[in-house]
């Protein structure tokens, strides 16, 4: 053993380094709901810009042609994929992460992670690239595009995901900002981006002066600039040092324990909205066979469900950095009442107006159809099934704040239970001549199932690392 003698003075009188101190601030110690409120709002108003963007898309497409309108529906499943596996699932990974580091006071980690983050938002952004680029015709004639549709349809995939890499990258930064409780300025540049991309789209898809029409394609382009022009924005900021954390580009070793800490998050996250766009392929394909009226009824149903799952959006994506803060910072119990309380917000905040059309239909349908059977069809849907969409918006935020807290398969898994459980009810009512009527108490009761078992999976799912023993530090001898 060493003798103490032997050791220089100065490393004797040496302190140890204080351990990081955690970060203190209204995400960590100030009220839950009224934090996660004011993270939420800028939130709700930014998606709902984009819920306006697909009203509008639809609006000019329209003016295209039939078949331009039907090739959007058909390239509609695996755009939305992209942006929700960007956005909500490795978007949320990249802010759980980097809330995490900040919440343990570890900066230079914080830096660090988010500079692995874009790495891999530009490699998913490549894959996707390469993927639709060269299976793209393939998975739209399975999908079901023919004739003029397919064409139109090709024409928008090979611009969109010629470019696929610019929504990856901007979603990666959105969630190394929201990681830091940026909220706002994600937010102001998904409103903006929607206003750029109805003005650059319909300008650039229909022509206008002396801009020539350019059909799909310009569409396609309209929003690739958009996304352009912000990630320009938002990459400024970032690098400026106006945030809390400025990636570490320069001198960059690639660390595989950081790709790991986003990855095992983000990539089980991905099969969320992986299995959720499978659900509702099977649950249409179920439905197609009662015809035309049914198939509109439940569509219009179904555009409620998505313009409210967005307000669950924004309360949970708000609950991964107050999350993610408090796991860094060891405080678990405050992590766990963030999410129930973001989970009960949600149901209040979807339950209510889903409850209120549910009890008037035509507050809804009414915007979108006169036909009087489709009308009727609605009426059905909604009465049965919009009662039980705060179950989604339940399940939404348990998903988020698994997120947040690092333990995301619980919620995936209930994704699954639910895809199985339509899967499975749904071909045995095909077999026994059931009605519509049954197969809407299917997704009704499918989205309770969802809503209770994802809420199963926090309360079985230990936050938080496991407890260790600490490390005895053996003590200097005065004898060898």
């Amino acid at each position: 053993m060493t003798d103490i003698a032997e050791i220089p003075v100065d490393e004797q009188e040496r302190p140890l380094p204080p351990p990081p101190r955690p970060m203190r601030s209204a995400l960590t110690d100030g009220p839950i709901l009224r934090t996660l409120l004011s993270l939420a709002w800028p939130n709700v108003v930014a998606l709902s810009a984009g819920t306006c963007v697909v009203i509008a898309e639809t609006s000019y497409i329209g003016r295209l042609g039939v078949e331009a309108l039907a090739a959007m529906a058909l390239v509609f499943p695996t755009v939305i994929l992209t942006m929700t596996m960007s956005g909500g699932a490795m978007g949320g990974a990249v802010a759980s992460a980097i809330a995490r580091a900040l919440g343990a006071g570890d900066r230079e980690r914080a830096g660090t992670l988010a500079a692995h983050a874009l790495l891999i938002g530009i490699t998913f952004g490549v894959v996707f690239m390469l993927g639709m680029l060269i299976f793209g015709p393939q998975v739209l004639t399975m999908l079901g595009g023919r004739g003029e549709v397919l064409t139109h349809a090709i024409a928008y995939t090979q611009v969109f995901f010629g470019g696929a890499v610019l929504p990856w990258l901007l979603n990666t930064m959105a969630g190394v900002l929201r990681g830091t409780g940026n909220m706002k300025l994600p937010s102001l540049l998904m409103l903006n981006s929607a206003v750029m991309q109805v003005v650059l789209g319909g300008t650039l898809g229909l022509g206008l002066g002396p801009v020539p029409q350019f059909g799909m394609r310009g569409v396609a382009a309209g929003s690739l600039i958009a996304y352009s022009m912000n990630i320009c924005v938002m990459g400024w900021y970032l690098f400026s040092g106006r945030a809390r954390v400025i990636p570490k580009l320069r001198g960059l070793r690639i660390q595989w324990a950081m790709f790991f800490d986003i990855l095992k998050v983000g990539a089980i996250a991905c099969f969320s909205p992986l299995q959720s766009v499978l659900t509702i392929s099977i649950f249409t394909h179920l439905l197609a066979k009662f015809g035309t009226a049914i198939l509109a009824g439940y569509g219009i149903g179904a555009r409620l469900e998505f313009l409210l799952t967005s307000i669950a959006f924004s309360f949970g994506i708000a609950s991964v950095p107050m999350i993610g803060m408090a796991v860094g910072a060891g405080r678990i119990a405050r992590a766990r009442r963030i999410a129930w309380i973001a989970g009960a917000s949600a149901f209040v905040a979807v339950g209510a107006p889903a409850c209120l059309v549910a009890l008037f239909p035509d507050l809804w349908v009414n915007i979108f159809t006169d036909s009087a059977t489709v009308r009727a069809t609605s009426h059905q849907y909604l009465s049965t099934v919009a009662p039980f969409y705060a179950f989604i918006g339940l399940a939404s935020t348990m998903y988020f704040s698994s997120q947040g807290a690092a333990k995301v398969i619980g919620p995936v898994l209930a994704q699954t239970a639910r895809l199985t459980y339509i899967a499975t009810c749904g071909w045995w009512l095909s077999t026994h001549d059931a009605t519509a009527q049954n197969f809407f108490w299917l997704a009704a009761s499918s989205m309770v199932v969802l809503g209770l078992l994802s809420c199963s999976s926090v309360v079985l799912t230990r936050w938080g690392p496991r407890a260790t023993k600490p490390a005895v530090r053996p003590a200097l001898s005065v004898v060898d």
